[in-house]
């Protein structure tokens, strides 16, 4: 027993390490690239792209039914044939584009995607087919293939973006296609690496393998939606009531609070794959408490060091055009924040195959914000002027977060006890709040104020992570 505790805690540690090489050496480059974005793209351009792009990645999950979910838990589980899993990935991907062709036409009346139909096509083609093969790589535990594609990935895109957009002048077109040839390379890379042309099978998958993820991957495919919905739709409504200038730096300003995601998102690959091979009730209820409490004291720390730095960081990355973005990050980094609570705890209705409670707690997160951006943007922004309606927006994505959070901690209880530590988590979260709201109100004092704030939060979660460092060594010596 204490071998197997040992194992599983040192193998989330390794796969972090893992994903943590591929994914945030990679994602820095994103952030270095952002001047060349901002330089290169007015903030109209920036905002008409940014909605593009918006909109092509909630149609490439809808096209495909959401296989792409099905892939990942399917693939981990051993009971399951790899070639059944990837033959069923490759079939609804290819089923689906043959019905959006048909459809194809419905986007020409849309006014920001009239002169972007083809483009748009392929961009959902190859990013689609590249988060197939990727997520599995990683359901085959190629762990170090994945995160090394993740690199690559970003390199090409950012090389090419160089090209097309400093040394030809493409603009928005520009922007597109280097992420289109970035990903039919990573595609063709996977592809060789992996071998993964001897796990297509057309005709010879066993229809209840199919059936199965179809019927889990399904209801993921309205969760999508309403979770592009929370993400995205303020960026629309933005756009909608306040100009694509508007959107253009609230679009930029999600580039920051997304390092949270970034750090986050890290861990949480490397937690999905342990939390499905995770099968003793147990250890569950403690090895989910664990991880839990390691993770907010992660992404608090993280987003109080950058509501701090929001301003400086700003004056670095974008051009003098975008430096109002800043004003919005606080209210996006607390989004963020809880948006990667709630992934976590999404992670157990994953294990649990419990598909249908993720759908339905999305949808009031989704509601909640849709009405919210409805009401108070164009009203906060026709009282206090522009940037306090785009804020209006970004706080609406935080009460929806915040919402979905509430609700799953408590369902999920249900299922698996986690032990929360309720009172640091409310000293957390009254912390990042002032913090947030200081920030945005620019109050006499505010940086010796927002430098005591962040010392004080990252004190108080420095504690839990030295115990649970300790606790995974004591785990390691055991076994």
């Amino acid at each position: 027993m204490a071998k197997t505790k040992g194992n599983k805690y040192t193998r989330l540690m390794v796969n972090t390490v893992i994903f943590g090489i591929g994914q945030f050496s990679s994602k820095i480059l994103v952030f270095i690239m952002l001047p060349i974005y901002t330089g290169y793209l007015t903030t109209a351009e920036y905002g008409t792209v940014d909605l593009i792009q918006q909109s092509a990645n909630v149609l490439w999950p809808v096209i495909t039914l959401g296989i792409t979910n099905g892939i990942i838990r399917f693939g981990l589980d051993r009971s399951y044939r790899k070639s059944d899993v990837f033959s069923t990935g490759i079939k609804c991907f290819l089923a689906g584009y043959a019905v959006f062709l048909v459809l194809m036409p419905v986007c020409f009346a849309i006014d920001f995607l009239h002169d972007y139909v083809m483009i748009l096509y392929i961009f959902i083609i190859t990013t689609s087919m590249r988060q197939i093969c990727a997520q599995f790589v990683r359901a085959r535990n190629l762990i170090k293939l994945y995160a090394f594609e993740g690199v690559l990935s970003t390199f090409m895109t950012c090389g090419l973006t160089i090209l097309f957009l400093v040394g030809f002048h493409w603009g928005t077109t520009g922007y597109l296609l280097a992420i289109i040839v970035s990903d039919a390379i990573s595609i063709i890379f996977l592809f060789w690496m992996a071998s993964l042309w001897k796990y297509v099978r057309f005709g010879k998958t066993r229809k209840n393998t199919a059936s199965q993820m179809i019927r889990y991957s399904i209801p993921m495919i309205p969760t999508t939606v309403f979770w592009w919905i929370i993400n995205v739709s303020g960026r629309y409504i933005v756009g909608w009531f306040l100009g694509t200038d508007a959107n253009g730096l609230y679009a930029v300003a999600y580039k920051v609070p997304s390092v949270v995601i970034i750090v986050a998102g890290i861990f949480i690959d490397a937690w999905q794959v342990s939390a499905v091979q995770e099968n003793d009730p147990r250890t569950r209820g403690a090895f989910f408490s664990n991880v839990f409490n390691a993770l907010q004291s992660i992404v608090f720390a993280t987003a109080s060091v950058l509501i701090v730095s929001s301003k400086l960081v700003t004056n670095i990355l974008v051009s003098d055009d975008f430096y109002a973005s800043w004003q919005f990050m606080p209210m996006l980094i607390l989004a963020t924040t809880f948006c990667t609570m709630v992934n976590f705890l999404g992670s157990i209705y994953m294990v649990e195959k419990k598909s249908t409670m993720t759908f339905i707690t999305t949808v009031i997160g989704a509601v909640a914000n849709l009405v919210l951006c409805f009401v108070l943007v164009p009203l906060v922004g026709s009282m206090f002027g522009v940037y306090a309606g785009v804020n209006a927006a970004a706080f609406a994505s935080f009460f929806s977060y915040f919402l979905v959070f509430v609700i799953r901690a408590v369902h999920t209880h249900t299922l698996i006890p986690i032990r929360w530590n309720l009172p640091k988590f409310l000293l957390n979260l009254v912390l990042i709040l002032v913090q947030a709201v200081l920030m945005i109100a620019e109050v006499p004092f505010w940086i010796p104020i927002e430098i005591g704030l962040c010392a004080v939060l990252v004190v108080v979660n420095l504690k839990s992570l030295l115990e649970t460092v300790k606790h995974m060594l004591k785990r390691r010596r055991r076994a």
